[in-house]
């Protein structure tokens, strides 16, 4: 389907295009970049609440600092879809999270706008900063270097410690805070609440605009200008707004708040800034989905809606004639609320994904034992952590390319404690078009060589619920281990999967289907296609037995002994890395059971 941009953006290719404009011209280029994104998302699906939020401040900062020369970093690459369109990539936009298509967030490789590949959160001011650094070692002084965070991903402690540095390091810095109040989902925490001050007083605001009419000229007339307008800044900060100081005594300069859809405003302030040296903030608030009405109005759902009728807001669903099996995330999200029915013990932890993660709903029916700890995954476990040594059963729910995040944590103050965590870790394997970012492709290896860690994967929904209830048993706490408890993104197989809670074995797998010559053994969901391969292979006269593993650690050490004194051809199937991995855990056993694994001649 072919996609017309506007009369305007029709001719921007790049941003020095876009600087060719006369300053009245860019409320019609934000209005028909914000169209164009709207017409693209609704057909081809990607994000979409974040982009049309930033529109105008994206157009902006284009049309102010000499990009790619100036060095733009976006934080969390949600937001950067209008930055993708105005730096040469409109007419593949298309392609946008399709396989060898263009990325959904930006990536190095892909352009020279893109100064830094951002598919996480709150990393951008750290990676700013170093970028300032190195050009104040080399001299480029007339570099200009921007980071924009959401409100959000400000919450994670790599936000904050890369504040603390930059305050001090004196380079050419601008933090600018995207403040929406929104992350995926609503912002929590008493950073919001912080932000939410600043941005609702009276008294402030009042003073806002003269200060700055000050600022502005003040700061082009020299040094000793510059101190001057620098005391009276801080002294109307200090005196009219508290809060302010929480920026300011880090020695970012704070500025703001400012109407992040005023495009024109946007454009005079970002120029006044261009001009005071040393690190600052600017403080800039939006409208996640502003100029979608329903975007606006439920911005949640419209974070990724999928395709849907950009007129009527329909969004497009899959009408089946038959019971569909659940995602495993709602599996997960439903028996946790079911097994905190029945035990006062348990809670359940996510860094800011109670969607995502399913975990909404025992937070809707119990607020108090389920927590949304915000973009905070090290906070996340060492929290669960101090829950688990007061006798709580704690489910922390985390993404499994977010867990690496918070992997000295597991480390240190769950496992080397012997605390048993129970973590769950979502969206693990391939995480569809949200790309190599956001694939679980590590966590077997990385949880399974901890020590008093065990690792889990369910082959389906049942598998999932009841080892969730047996590790929610006291009988579990006797093992000392944390658990990982590991599964994909998307559907399961089975539609009717409420059944009665069923003890599972620990450590133990089981037989799928008897065979020979070679065995299959799978871990996880995967395990499913390799049904549908065995089966497809006995029409061929080729019958392999297969083994569901379930666990990665501790590997089933009668099991395997059966298997490789009756195979001498084994094949392991799993959704991630080799090395490190569940094959590399049964190659290290046969290593070690060298006598017992040989099979008869």
């Amino acid at each position: 389907m072919l996609i017309e941009p506007g009369e305007l953006l029709r001719d921007i290719h790049t941003p020095e295009d876009l600087r060719k404009l006369a300053p009245s011209q860019l409320y019609q280029v934000s209005t028909e970049l914000r169209q164009y994104i709207i017409d693209m998302v609704s057909v081809y699906g990607g994000h979409f609440g974040a982009s049309l939020g930033v529109v105008e401040l994206t157009t902006a900062l284009h049309y102010v600092f000499n990009t790619p020369d100036d060095q733009l970093v976006w934080d969390v690459g949600h937001q950067a879809y209008g930055h993708k369109i105005l730096t040469g990539r409109r007419e593949v936009f298309h392609t946008n999270r399709l396989y060898k298509g263009i990325s959904g967030f930006p990536k190095r490789k892909e352009s020279e706008y893109d100064t830094f590949g951002v598919g996480h959160s709150s990393t951008s001011i750290s990676a700013a900063l170093g970028m300032a650094i190195a050009s104040k070692l080399k001299g480029e002084t007339h570099r200009q270097h921007i980071a924009v965070i959401g409100d959000g991903a400000m919450t994670a402690g790599l936000a904050f410690e890369g504040m603390n540095h930059a305050g001090v390091a004196d380079t050419n810095l601008l933090i600018i805070l995207n403040d929406n109040c929104m992350s995926i989902d609503p912002n929590v925490g008493a950073l919001k609440d912080y932000l939410t001050d600043i941005t609702t007083s009276q008294l402030y605001n009042k003073f806002r605009d003269e200060v700055w009419r000050i600022l502005g000229k003040f700061n082009r007339l020299g040094v000793r200008f510059q101190q001057i307008a620098s005391k009276v800044e801080n002294a109307v900060k200090g005196t009219v707004l508290k809060q302010s100081n929480f920026f300011e005594s880090l020695g970012l300069r704070y500025f703001g708040p400012v109407d992040g859809h005023d495009i024109n405003h946007l454009v005079s302030v970002l120029e006044d800034l261009k001009h005071i040296p040393g690190p600052k903030i600017l403080h800039c608030v939006t409208v996640k989905g502003k100029g979608y009405e329903l975007a606006e109005k439920d911005q949640t759902k419209w974070h990724a809606p999928g395709t849907f009728d950009k007129i009527t807001g329909e969004i497009y669903k899959k009408i089946y004639d038959k019971p569909q099996p659940p995602k495993y995330q709602d599996v997960f999200g439903h028996t946790l609320l079911e097994l905190a029915q029945q035990n006062p013990k348990i809670m359940g932890i996510t860094p800011a994904m109670p969607s995502g993660s399913s975990l909404n709903i025992m937070m809707k029916a119990m607020p108090d034992r389920a927590l949304d700890v915000g973009i905070a995954e090290q906070h996340a476990v060492t929290v669960s952590a101090g829950l688990a040594t007061q006798g709580q059963t704690v489910f922390c729910n985390i993404y499994s390319s977010f867990m690496q995040r918070a992997y000295d944590q597991v480390v240190h103050d769950v496992c080397i404690q012997e605390l048993p965590v129970i973590f769950c870790l979502d969206r693990a394997g391939f995480a569809g078009a949200d790309g190599p970012t956001h694939h679980g492709a590590y966590d077997i290896a990385y949880m399974r060589c901890l020590p008093n860690m065990m690792v889990f994967s369910p082959m389906n929904e049942l598998e999932l619920r009841n080892l969730m209830f047996t590790v929610s048993l006291d009988e579990f706490k006797k093992y000392k281990s944390a658990i990982t408890i590991r599964y994909p993104r998307g559907e399961g197989v089975i539609p009717d999967w409420r059944k009665p809670f069923e003890k599972m074995p620990i450590g133990k797998g089981r037989i799928i289907q008897e065979g020979e010559e070679v065995a299959i053994l799978t871990i996880g969901p995967i395990g499913n296609y390799a049904v549908t391969a065995c089966q497809q292979l006995a029409k061929k006269g080729i019958n392999p037995a297969h083994y569901d593993m379930r666990f990665a650690k501790p590997l089933d050490s009668s099991l395997l002994h059966e298997i490789c004194q009756k195979f001498d051809k084994i094949i392991t199937v799993e959704d991630g890395c080799l090395q490190g991995g569940f094959g590399s855990a049964v190659l290290e056993w046969i290593a070690e059971n060298p006598k017992t694994t040989i099979p008869p001649k």
